[in-house]
C-alpha cells in the first residue's frame, strides 16, 4: 500500500479574533503566545516535523505582522495567501490558496488550535503522520483528526462528529458520544472543482462528503488546546505544562 505523506498544508490564519481582545486589538490571534510560542508556530513546527515542504498561511487581519514573523522560516517554506482586500472564509481562502497548493491531497490546519503529541502505546507517534497513514485515497475526500471531551483544553462546546466503526464520520449534533474536530485534516483538492474564491464555509464541504460517504475521521493522541479567549490562556499553558511533565 502507498502511503500518502501530504508535502504542502493551508494554515488558516486570517480570522480576526474577535474574542481574543483586547488581545487581538494589537496582534493577530495566530501571533498569541502560550508557553513562549505563538499558536501559529505551535501549527508550523509540527508540519515542519511530519515533512510538509510548504505552507500556505492566509493573512488578513494585521497582516504586515505575520508577514514578519514568518519571513525566516525556512522548515517549512512558508508562502503568504493574501486576503488583505477581503476576508474569504475557510473554504474561500482554500480555493485562493490552491495554486500554491498543487494538485495533490493536502493538509489543513487551523492557526488557532494546537496539540502535545501523545506518548503512550500503541497510538504513539506523531499524529499528523498518523493521519497520513490513515489516508485512504479511493474512499475518502476528507480526513479530520478528531479529539474527546477529555483530550480538551479550552474547549466550551459540544461534540461535533459520531465516529462509525470504519471510520465514517456523522454529525453528532451535540452527542457526548462525538468527538471534536480538532482543527486538522487531508483533504483532496479535487473537492474543490468549480468553486469560486468567494467567502464561503468548510462546513459545506463536510456535509457534502457526508451525503456521499466520503468523510473520515481518526482520533488523535495527546492533548487538544484552543485558546478562545484570553482567561483560555493559563489553562492552555497548564495544559502544555501537564502535558509534559515526565509520567511518575
Amino acid at each position: 500500500m502507498t502511503v500518502l505523506h501530504p508535502h504542502t498544508a493551508m494554515v488558516l490564519a486570517a480570522g480576526l479574533g474577535k474574542r481574543m481582545r483586547p488581545i487581538t486589538n494589537t496582534i493577530p490571534k495566530p501571533l498569541v503566545k502560550v508557553a513562549g510560542k505563538t499558536l501559529l508556530d505551535w501549527g508550523l513546527d509540527s508540519l515542519a516535523a511530519s515533512g510538509v515542504a510548504k505552507a500556505v498561511v492566509n493573512i488578513h487581519y494585521f497582516p504586515e505582522q505575520i508577514v514578519a514573523h514568518v519571513a525566516s522560516r525556512t522548515k517549512p517554506h512558508v508562502v503568504i495567501s493574501d486576503e488583505s482586500r477581503e476576508l474569504l472564509d475557510s473554504a474561500g481562502g482554500i480555493v485562493h490558496a490552491l495554486p500554491e497548493l498543487g494538485s495533490r491531497p493536502f493538509y489543513i490546519l487551523n492557526a488557532d488550535t494546537f496539540w502535545i503529541e501523545g506518548t503512550k502505546a500503541p497510538t504513539h507517534g506523531r499524529n499528523l503522520a498518523r493521519l497520513a497513514l490513515a489516508w485512504k485515497p479511493g474512499a475518502m475526500d476528507i480526513l479530520l483528526m478528531l479529539a474527546r471531551l477529555d483530550q480538551a483544553t479550552g474547549h466550551s462546546g459540544s461534540t461535533d462528529f459520531l465516529v462509525a466503526a470504519d471510520g465514517h464520520l456523522s454529525r453528532a449534533a451535540g452527542d457526548p458520544a462525538g468527538l471534536i474536530y480538532a482543527g486538522a485534516a487531508i483533504v483532496d483538492p479535487a473537492i474543490f472543482a468549480g468553486a469560486s474564491a468567494v467567502p464561503h464555509s468548510l462546513n459545506g464541504y463536510f456535509d457534502r462528503a457526508i451525503a456521499n460517504g466520503r468523510l473520515f475521521g481518526m482520533a488523535m493522541d495527546g492533548s487538544w488546546i484552543t485558546v478562545g479567549t484570553p482567561d483560555a490562556i493559563p489553562h492552555a499553558e497548564a495544559a502544555v505544562a501537564n502535558a509534559r511533565a515526565p509520567a511518575v
